[in-house]
């Protein structure tokens, strides 16, 4: 079984903002990444989605192209931010980011999801679909496929930075590839 995990494309939002799960649409430059991402994907045989307009529509194109049919997964959204959610991080105030900072995993300044809570939910989801025989397409947001890098003990996975519009692969050992 592989899964492969994709980042949705550029968002309609400024560079800078925080916006977790803020449902956001997607770029005028949309077709355009939507037309490289199919050029670089391996075939899916499944495709889920999260509910996330910026996922959904990669999704819905992709789902389309192939042929196949769109599960969308609310386990897939990313991250809730709470309060962060649309401000600037240069305007998220200090000491609230060094809270998160001292507990990475754990720590919630902003009052929503905590990052062991995001990996927990994506961990859940990714168990059901390893025991699919095929390769799973996931269009889902760079939190949730970090969340899917991570170990339950460390946030390691946490680090690895992955653009719009590119991709992980996962197999059982969920050892990645990516593009």
């Amino acid at each position: 079984m592989a899964l492969t995990l994709l980042r949705h494309t550029t968002p309609a939002i400024a560079s800078g903002v925080c916006y977790g799960m803020t449902d956001l649409d997607v770029a005028e430059t949309f077709a355009e990444e939507a037309r490289a991402v199919l050029n670089a994907l391996p075939p899916p045989d499944r495709i889920f989605s999260s509910p996330l307009t910026r996922c959904r529509k990669l999704a819905e194109h992709i789902a389309q192209s192939h042929a196949l049919p769109l599960t969308v997964d609310e386990r897939l959204r990313e991250m809730d931010f709470g309060t962060w959610e649309g401000l600037p991080w240069a305007e998220i105030p200090r000491g609230e980011l060094d809270l998160w900072a001292e507990d990475f995993l754990h720590a919630r300044p902003h009052g929503g999801e905590s990052v062991a809570m995001l990996t927990a939910r994506v961990r859940a989801a990714l168990a059901e679909w390893h025991s699919h025989q095929g390769h799973a397409l996931i269009v889902t947001h760079a939190g949730v496929i970090k969340a899917a890098l991570a170990t339950e003990a460390t946030s390691q996975g946490y680090n690895t930075t992955i653009g719009f519009g590119r991709f992980v692969t996962l197999t059982q050992s969920l050892r990645g590839t990516s593009a």
